[in-house]
């Protein structure tokens, strides 16, 4: 991957707070008090996975990441995406 220094403190550091996000919202969920509480937490962590994978595809779209890269990074994401929902629905 060859991101342009440029976008160290973008696109970068927005994908890197998103990645950050999902499983930091998984932990605090973990620490509440209820099922429907953790649920919300995991929902929140599906939407910064969801925001990880357009900073993906913008990119990709930018060139900054090569086709191999994004359907191997994009794979990942939307397994961990596919995960969170089926614990929403297992809670829910």
């Amino acid at each position: 991957m060859e991101f342009p220094a440029a976008e160290k403190f973008g696109i970068v550091s927005q994908m890197q707070r998103a990645a950050y996000s999902i499983p930091s919202n998984i932990s605090e969920g973990c620490g509440r008090d209820s099922d429907k509480e953790f649920a919300r937490y995991l929902v929140i962590a599906k939407g910064s996975a969801s925001e990880l994978e357009y900073f993906l595809l913008l990119s990709k779209d930018l060139k900054y990441l090569n086709e191999k890269d994004y359907d191997a990074l994009f794979d990942i994401v939307n397994q961990v995406k596919r995960s969170l929902y089926n614990l929403i629905n297992k809670i829910k």
